[in-house]
């Protein structure tokens, strides 16, 4: 149920205040970041001792490699350093290393029963980044819980042969989130991320799943909501124009709506341009490192990709900064350098 009138978290009140002072940096990316580790499959299951908050957890003979999320309890050190080296790199929020920790994603690795385990230790790691890096300078980190989209879609049929077909229903999406977003509070998370959405219906669901977690703690946490576009169309995958998606998910008050990964700065910038000049709160972006390449890897220097995120600043469209694939702490760090001059885009009526 949406019930604004929970009393919102400490946290709510001191990353408003930020966001009216200054542009705000989101951390980078952390499966590109991860792929340079170059872990085997011992180092994803930890030996075979995957333990978590709660319970040990045995996936069967799923193979893990690839199962980035699982880190957070096989090698939190690996992914804690990563997530400090964004900190100290500019970033002001860190997002947690749970993009696929649903049990709808984590089937995929026979993983349903961890989720909550993966929740909980994902919000904790990303804590414990948090909390070094303010020890370092100072300055307080926030810990944004990410909520990635699911492999499944409720708005389209996988099977072009039944076009009425689905292969999740939004309770299976709400369930799903709900179980997650639990255990992301639970971690401590100040902030929730509900990203690189191709499908509102799913963004929807998960909406509904936050505000009944915060029912059951009995404080709001803000929520920031990113969709994706998909192609040249400009549109998500679900059909939506940047302003469609908004008339979407406005009823959710998000504390920033924006967009993320897919496309590098200069081919998001007039999909962002056409957001900011309909939402009603905060606008974040968040692109990738240009295009992979041939071989799927990132090109775009941190300078090229700063001096395209410049733009946003300079034109007045941001709120919150940061980056998706490919991008390092580097590109954090020069996107941090490029729009500090800036000050924010202007939010009517911004009391929260």
């Amino acid at each position: 149920m949406i019930n604004f009138s929970l009393s919102t978290s400490d946290s709510f009140k001191a990353i408003a205040a930020a966001a009216r002072d200054r542009i705000l940096i989101l951390d980078g990316a952390m499966g590109t970041m991860i792929q340079t580790l170059n872990m085997t499959e011992e180092d994803f299951t930890g030996g075979g001792h995957i333990h978590g908050p709660g319970c040990r957890h045995h996936p069967s003979d799923h193979p893990q490699k690839g199962n980035n999320d699982l880190l957070v309890l096989t090698q939190p050190q690996a992914v804690e350093d990563i997530q400090l080296e964004f900190a100290l790199a500019g970033a002001d929020i860190l997002e947690t290393n749970t993009f696929s920790s649903t049990t709808i994603a984590q089937a995929d690795y026979g993983l349903e029963s961890a989720v909550h385990d993966l929740n909980v230790a994902g919000a904790q790691v990303a804590r414990r980044a948090a909390d070094r890096a303010e020890a370092i300078d100072g300055r307080p980190r926030y810990v944004a819980g990410a909520v990635g989209p699911t492999n499944r879609t409720a708005s389209i049929s996988p099977d072009v042969n039944d076009p009425g077909y689905r292969a999740v229903s939004f309770d299976d999406l709400r369930m799903a989130y709900g179980q997650q977003i639990d255990g992301l509070i639970a971690g401590g998370s100040d902030l929730i991320l509900i990203e690189t959405i191709f499908d509102t219906l799913n963004a929807k669901a998960a909406i509904f799943a936050a505000f009944e977690s915060f029912a059951k703690v009995g404080k709001r946490l803000p929520i920031m909501i990113s969709g994706t576009i998909t192609d040249a169309s400009g549109r998500t995958l679900s059909g939506q124009t940047p302003t469609a998606f908004w008339h979407s998910v406005q009823h959710a008050r998000p504390f920033t709506v924006g967009l993320n990964c897919a496309l590098g700065a200069d081919a998001m910038r007039p999909h962002l341009a056409e957001l900011s000049g309909v939402a009603e709160t905060r606008i974040c972006a968040y692109p990738n490192a240009g295009l992979p390449n041939a071989f799927g890897q990132y090109d775009e220097t941190p300078d090229e990709t700063a001096a395209l995120v410049e733009v946003f600043a300079r034109e007045g469209l941001i709120n919150v900064a940061g980056g998706c694939c490919g991008t390092t702490p580097d590109h954090i760090r020069a996107i941090a350098d490029h729009v500090a001059k800036y000050p924010p885009r202007t939010v009517k009526g911004d009391t929260q």
